[in-house]
């Protein structure tokens, strides 16, 4: 028996975005946004929280894992939209669950890759650590750090969490994962936090605490990602691309995937895609669309699944499992 995922769960906020919304915002329209990225809309947090949509998304794994909260005795969640520096995002979502005192950590600054590395982190340190069952969150509130007045960035982002339950499984569980990472020298993805307000500090000022992004060479990184994590994963399990059921990736431009999917050749029909309805929500893009596919029955017992995640840092990761 591996470490396997034993459900999935998911939350959206009640604020949906819509492509004509954002055309009343900035020079833009429907077909623009569409054409170039496959979004129709986005959700948008109204009144919700990066912590209460990760709880709402972890009770719902719970409650498909049918297991009993006291059962969970590790948290670990993947954001780069904390509410607060401190205590954790996965330490409120604890408290907001009424879990036991368990260890509760958050992984920050990975962004669009922080599932895959999230689930990394907490299998190691249950093969390693003694922990038995594991809740693993992407929660993001995207919205707050989006410049709404750059059209070439703002219709890419929405809110959102995904979770999962890791435990023991029958079958052979996580088979193979890869991280990876480039120096981000050029600024492809950055936001910076406030200056200090130290009376001490002599240093540079910062005027600008939106998300910045530099479109072209994210696309890029984009495509190599997905090609180098499905590649990793086939090559370190020696199976072909006819034994995987479902690659996910990160849903970030669904050009990205289609570029990915011809360059491999593999069917895109293969690839998962729900961009269209939820756009870009960073670490939590790939739950989501796990917890979408397992409530439509499109994940069956024993199917292969690889999702690849990529994101700020610059940062990657793959990772295979069998279902």
């Amino acid at each position: 028996m591996g470490i396997n995922f034993l459900s999935f769960g998911s939350a959206l906020p009640q604020g949906t975005v819509t492509n004509d919304d954002l055309s009343r915002m900035v020079e833009t329209n429907d077909e623009w946004i569409y054409t170039r990225t496959g979004i129709k809309q986005r959700r948008v947090a109204v009144t919700e929280s990066t912590v209460s949509l990760g709880t709402e998304a972890a009770k719902k794994a719970i409650e498909k894992a049918g297991i009993d909260k006291d059962e969970i005795d590790l948290v670990v969640c993947a954001t780069i939209t904390p509410d607060t520096n401190f205590p954790s995002t996965a330490g409120m979502v604890r408290q907001a669950i009424g879990l036991r005192d368990i260890p509760a950590l958050d992984v920050f600054g990975t962004a669009c890759a922080g599932f895959i590395y999230a689930v990394s982190v907490a299998q190691g340190l249950m093969a390693t650590g003694g922990y038995k069952t594991a809740l693993v969150i992407g929660a993001e509130t995207l919205s707050k750090i989006t410049d709404w007045t750059d059209r070439s960035s703002c219709i890419l982002f929405g809110d959102g969490a995904g979770a999962a339950i890791l435990g023991s499984g029958e079958g052979r569980g996580i088979i193979s994962y890869h991280l990876d990472g480039i120096n981000d020298v050029d600024g492809y993805l950055l936001c910076r936090l406030p200056s200090s307000d130290s009376p001490f500090y002599k240093g540079e000022k910062v005027d600008y605490t939106k998300m910045q992004m530099n479109g072209n060479k994210v696309f890029t990184f984009g495509i190599t990602s997905v090609i180098n994590g499905v590649r990793q994963m086939l090559a370190a399990s020696g199976l072909t691309a006819d034994d995987i059921s479902w690659i996910v990736p990160h849903q970030a431009n669904r050009r990205i995937i289609a570029s990915a999917a011809h360059r491999l050749g593999i069917p895109e029909e293969k690839f998962y895609v729900n961009i269209d309805h939820v756009g870009n929500t960073s670490s939590a893009s790939i739950p989501i669309a796990l917890d979408e596919m397992t409530d439509k029955g499109l994940i069956k017992k024993g199917d292969k699944i690889i999702m690849v995640g990529f994101g700020g840092g610059l940062s990657a990761g793959s990772l295979l499992v069998e279902m």
